[in-house]
């Protein structure tokens, strides 16, 4: 496998010791940059018995990728393949470090890891007894119109507590915070910091579900790992000496505990080399990782600076748009908030240099589409669709992607594909025949939970029936129509069906509808039967009475052992909460891999001639020939200006707060001994928030190879054009009429 380095690249294999950063632009070739290293310095080094050259990278999937490409430039050079080098995720780092020395970080030597689902379900436990101690809490934060309603006093305050109390957890353990020593300092100032008392003492009820599992989750293993090095100083250095040199990818995703271990293990005169792109930082919301990191490493006087600018993915035109959004936001933005918090960066994209094995591909300034039409959301999804089947058709050999900020908005999106007859492949939370299966699981377990409610029982009854054809669409729904007028579902059930349908339908009812009706009144009375049985049981039962395909099967009983452990790590569950679950990732909202869900790396190449729909968060590290990007409204992508609505401000709480933003606030008071503000901490999440946008859009635009499209819709009706986009627009418009221009003058 030869590697023939561009003069940038070219500079940064030329690195022997010390620190070195850096900047690197989406399709620059720096994984495999930095894995050609990894093989140089192991072919050039002499390696002692035990010694290695250790590569961190982000996610899982990437070990596997890095370890492929090392092994295949290790063989070149006659070197045996693994050996020499560990590849590790950073948290696969620190459960390396704490299995040696479980002790040193007060771990039994058979310490669990609660992974991030079984870390939700202990904060959801923690945050419904809170809830239940303190049930006037949310009247404190709701606005005037919902106090009195149930549903936001009890459901939607929960969904939005848990968030708040993980944000709060998770920011609480990078400062590494214990949960005694805020409760102490909170006593001290009882009262002033409301938010951050509830979240301390949800954050102390999660700790102790832990201890009694004696598991730790992901942060610990970050905190646990940093606090053993410091207090092992033996141990630190024998692990300075195993590794020599440490090569670290996606260091633009790096939050501050992670920084310290591995500056803790290179030494002030070790090994340390750090690529990344900044601009390429889109996890911001959701972790303590933050791109300032990087840019501090790299501008700091002790370490090598480099760039790797040259890229050989997209068009030029595309380059240029995407060097346009970096330079806008810079010095053009109309929010100097953001323009000071430099959410985008250099280095510029620039093409390859002639003589590139991967030039750029052929430049089609008309291959790239900036649309300012109002579309409705669905107006919107049906031309994107209609556009994709016709460039598929036209090219069978290329790939295409539409890129959604929402999973939610994907699911919408295939719900078009499917009726447009045009071929595609998901990389959504699941997929739609998972959704599907499951959706029609979760109809029949909430009908059990609660028998006698008519409306439920004519959803169990719409998926019984499912047929698409349009004669009995029509039947199906004037059923269904029938069944929520029951008054009593017992007069369904019991042995009375020829009165139901002669009271409640057309007396003149076919003999083949009066058949169906009694085949499912007895399939629903031998469900009631079996609802006492485990769940894993009732999913199998219900799933054999309604399923005939035998990969809706399979995936029915992946979800019944689903539901099986779900049942056994909380006991207390019933119908109710299962069916609430299955809903949950029906609607997207949560990540499921079903029977024939692709759970590992995705390779849009594998997918040619169909159109690949996935989230804009999904679709980093990838590329694709066409790229539709839709919904670029003021929503989905605010700039903090007076009309953007904004994703962490709920509507029904009161004064247009961020909850989430508030707690983090009112941590930071009670850790420095500053004051507090309401509303202030709110307002810079605005700004926080529109700069990631900002980048997650410059991912967008930066997956598409030789064409891109760009949409906004009105959303709900209200949403406008996103200010990025028009700029944009307007920009690309004037270039547009200066080259035709130029060329009509030639």
């Amino acid at each position: 496998m030869s590697f023939l380095p561009r003069p940038k690249q070219a500079e940064v294999l030329a690195y022997e010791r010390g620190y070195m950063g850096v900047a690197a632009v989406p399709g620059s070739g720096k994984t495999a940059t930095l894995s050609f290293l990894a093989a140089k310095l192991l072919a050039e080094r002499e390696l002692r018995d035990g010694q290695e050259i250790l590569i961190v990278t982000l996610v899982n999937s990437a070990v596997a990728n890095f370890a492929r490409q090392v092994n295949e430039y290790v063989k070149d050079d006659g070197l045996l393949p693994g050996y020499g080098y560990r590849v590790r995720t950073l948290h696969g780092l620190a459960n390396d470090i704490l299995r040696q020395k479980p002790g040193a970080a007060g771990l039994d030597d058979q310490f669990l890891i609660v992974d991030e689902r079984g870390s939700n379900e202990i904060l959801a436990d923690a945050v419904e007894a809170w809830a239940r101690r303190y049930p006037e809490a949310p009247d404190d934060y709701l606005g005037p119109d919902y106090v009195e309603k149930g549903h936001y006093r009890s459901q939607k305050w929960s969904e939005i507590l848990t968030e708040t109390a993980r944000n709060f957890i998770r920011q609480a353990k990078d400062e590494l915070l214990k949960p005694a020593d805020l409760l102490g300092r909170l006593e001290r100032c009882r009262g002033e910091l409301p938010l951050a008392e509830i979240c301390a003492e949800i954050y102390q009820d999660y700790e102790r579900a832990l201890a009694y599992r004696g598991a730790v989750d992901f942060q610990d293993l970050i905190c646990l790992a940093l606090q053993t090095l410091r207090a092992e100083p033996d141990y630190l250095a024998a692990l300075r000496r195993k590794w020599v040199v440490i090569l670290e990818d996606e260091a633009q995703d790096s939050s501050r505990l992670q920084e310290d271990i591995l500056r803790l293990l290179a030494g002030e005169a070790g090994n340390w080399v750090r690529v990344g792109d900044p601009n390429q930082a889109i996890f911001e919301t959701f972790t303590t990782a933050d791109p300032k990191y990087l840019r501090e490493f790299i501008s700091a006087p002790n370490v090598i600076g480099r760039e790797l600018p040259n890229s050989g993915r997209s068009t030029r035109s595309i380059q240029k748009l995407a060097n346009q959004l970096i330079k806008w936001s810079l010095e053009e933005h109309p929010q100097a908030a953001i323009r000071e918090r430099t959410p985008l960066t250099g280095p510029y994209i620039q093409p390859t240099p002639p003589g590139d094995p991967q030039p750029n591909p052929p430049d089609d300034p008309a291959a790239v589409v900036l649309s300012g039409e109002n579309y409705s959301a669905a107006k919107e999804a049906m031309l994107v669709t209609e556009s994709c089947k016709r460039w598929l058709a036209e090219n069978p050999d290329k790939t295409a992607a539409i890129l959604v900020a929402r999973n939610g908005r994907g699911s919408e999106i295939v719900k078009f594909l499917r009726q447009k007859g045009v071929p595609y492949v998901e990389n959504l939370n699941s997929s739609s025949t998972t959704r599907a299966v499951l959706g029609t699981l979760a109809r029949a377990l909430a009908y059990l939970a609660d028998p006698k409610q008519p409306a439920k029982l004519a959803e169990v009854y719409r998926v019984w029936r499912r047929d698409e054809r349009e004669d009995a669409a029509a039947e199906i729904k004037m059923v269904a129509e029938g069944l929520k007028r029951i008054r009593q579902v017992e007069d369904l059930l019991a042995p009375r069906l020829s009165d139901w349908l002669e009271d409640e339908l057309a007396a003149d009812e076919d003999l083949e509808l009066r058949a169906q009706l009694t085949a499912f009144r007895e399939l629903v009375g031998a469900w009631l039967r079996a609802a006492e049985m485990p769940i894993d049981q009732l999913v199998l039962t219900i799933s054999g009475d309604i399923f005939r395909d035998v990969s809706d099967i399979a995936t029915a009983h992946v979800a019944a052992l689903y539901l099986a452990r779900l049942g056994e790590a909380h006991p207390l569950m019933r119908l109710p909460e299962f069916a609430a679950e299955l809903y949950d990732i029906a609607g997207n909202r949560r990540r499921f891999t079903g029977l024939g869900d692709d759970g590992g790396q995705f390779d849009p190449d594998a997918h040619k001639g169909k159109a690949t729909v996935t989230t804009l968060h999904k679709a980093k590290g990838l590329e694709w020939d066409r790229v539709y990007l839709i919904s670029i409204n003021n929503y989905d992508f605010p700039s903090a200006e007076p009309n953007d609505d904004f994703i962490g401000e709920k509507w029904f709480i009161r004064d247009d707060l961020n909850l989430s933003a508030e707690a983090l606030a009112q941590l930071a008071a009670l850790r420095d001994g500053s004051g507090y503000h309401e509303g202030s901490a709110s307002l810079q999440a605005r700004i926080e928030y529109a700069a990631e946008r900002l980048r997650l859009l410059y991912v967008g635009i930066t997956r598409a190879r030789r064409a891109l499209t760009i949409t906004w819709n009105t959303g709900r009706g209200n949403a406008t054009e996103a200010t990025p986009l028009l700029a944009l627009r307007t920009w690309w418009e004037g270039e547009r009429e200066k080259e035709l221009a130029h060329e009509s003058g030639r």
